[in-house]
């Protein structure tokens, strides 16, 4: 949803090869559904990731190491904020853990 949706919405219209990184499956798909059947571009895919988790973001990382020849661009857009205040099972505040560790760890082992 959001800034996120708009601007994978904005890549696929370029014909871009497009991963949408959700964590939730469901609203995932709906919105792969829904930038597919706007830009008429199948290459829209859709992968699980939770930045609150560093072993879903090593996970995903590792999946895109090995499926994809290339990436040419990563939009961190991943946040949350107002939620009460939450240790992760790996012992991160959730809020720390979403909006700053899991992009930065990302952001690092796509670099290659």
């Amino acid at each position: 949803a959001g800034i996120g949706k708009c601007v994978a919405l904005d890549l696929a219209r370029r014909n871009a090869r497009t991963i949408l990184a959700c964590r939730s499956r469901e609203r995932g798909q709906a919105a792969v559904e829904e930038i597919r059947a706007a830009t008429g571009n199948p290459a829209v895919l859709l992968r699980l990731l939770d930045t609150s988790s560093l072993a879903s973001v090593r996970a995903f990382a590792q999946a895109v190491l090995r499926e994809e020849k290339r990436l040419d661009v990563l939009v961190n857009n991943a946040g949350l904020t107002g939620l009460p205040f939450t240790i992760t099972p790996e012992g991160l505040e959730q809020t720390f853990a979403t909006n700053y560790l899991g992009p930065f760890l990302l952001t690092n082992l796509l670099l290659g």
